[in-house]
């Protein structure tokens, strides 16, 4: 019976089978309060409505792994989002060409920024800080209003709907967030990228005492964040249609509480993006509930969250002490 605990505790899926667990324990009762949960577009909405987070999370995740840290998601989204209202207002551009402009800029964010940390050892806390200011700023130098995109390609997608069943669809966003979770998932297990990711994370000296390329793929990981930034940005403003220099306040403390939840280690060498998946879908299950409930402020989400962000770094440090004692004992 030990022996079994112990390698519960153990398996790499355990912060995963606890956030699965706790997702289908709140929707249960959900739909126990409230007969608005059993209908399947409520489900729906939940990706819907996060699409971009989930994205958005996946970028970060990765640099998480590292044991590095990205605070520009929400201004490269901001961003992207202004960058693209803006060329498809003021020129004459298509909107397959401003959207492959947006992802090149989330791709240059990640390039630069992961220059720096790599190449002269700055924090990455610091050179993220700075890009989010930059970022930010850029995008209010674009314009400090609204700009609304009125666009026909890009209003046809972003109405664009995809039933599952009769009464349930998705949008184009869920779709381009399910494809980019499943690449994620895939490079980070089946390729020598990934595997590097691991070894960084796991020790950095280590990997560089087996001749691993550790500059490259710290470099190679913040592009990773940056082009995930811009097209959780290209989804944000799919649902907007709008750029606005306010777009996506706070998405970076989202998307790493989203990824803590979902099992990441904040120390890194530890992540399931599956789990991270459910991270996000919890937060939006707090705000269904919210909404459903009618009469809470949506600053209870922030409490919740924050309360259980608390609580799975607790645990995180319990599995990882645990994990050390069964090591010890097993030699």
């Amino acid at each position: 019976m030990k022996n079994m605990k112990n390698r519960i505790v153990g398996s790499r899926y355990f912060s995963f089978g606890i956030t699965a667990l706790l997702f289908l324990v709140l929707y249960v009762i959900g739909m126990m309060s409230y007969k608005g949960f059993l209908k399947p577009q409520v489900f729906c909405n939940l990706f819907i409505d996060n699409a971009a987070l989930i994205i958005a999370t996946i970028g970060i995740t990765f640099v998480l792994l590292i044991g590095g840290i990205d605070i520009s998601i929400g201004s490269v989204v901001a961003l992207t989002c202004m960058t693209t209202a803006q060329l498809l207002a003021n020129t004459q551009l298509g909107a397959g060409i401003v959207t492959i402009i947006a992802l090149a800029i989330g791709l240059l964010f990640g390039l630069v920024q992961g220059w720096l940390i790599a190449q002269f050892d700055m924090q990455p806390f610091i050179v993220t800080l700075a890009g989010q200011f930059f970022a930010r700023g850029l995008t209010a130098i674009i314009s400090r209003e609204t700009i609304d995109i009125t666009n026909p390609t890009y209003t046809a997608v972003a109405s664009a709907r995809i039933y599952l069943a009769p009464k349930a669809f998705i949008s184009v966003g869920v779709v381009i967030a399910v494809i980019a979770l499943i690449v994620a998932t895939l490079v980070l297990k089946y390729t020598r990228f990934g595997r590097n990711i691991y070894a960084l994370g796991g020790s950095e000296s280590s990997a560089q005492l087996m001749g691993l390329p550790t500059k490259k793929t710290k470099i190679a990981t913040y592009m990773v964040s940056g082009f995930c930034s811009a097209l959780a940005g290209v989804v944000y403003s799919l649902i907007m249609l709008s750029g606005y220099p306010l777009h996506a306040v706070g998405m970076e403390m989202d998307a790493i509480a989203s990824s803590v939840i979902g099992g990441t280690l904040m120390s890194g060498g530890v992540a399931f993006l599956p789990g991270t998946l459910f991270g996000v879908l919890i937060q939006g299950i707090i705000q269904t509930f919210i909404t459903f409930q009618g009469t809470l402020s949506a600053w209870w989400t922030r409490i919740i969250i924050a309360l259980l962000l608390c609580a799975f770094i607790v645990m995180q440090t319990v599995i990882v002490r645990s994990r050390h004692r069964i090591n010890s004992s097993e030699k």
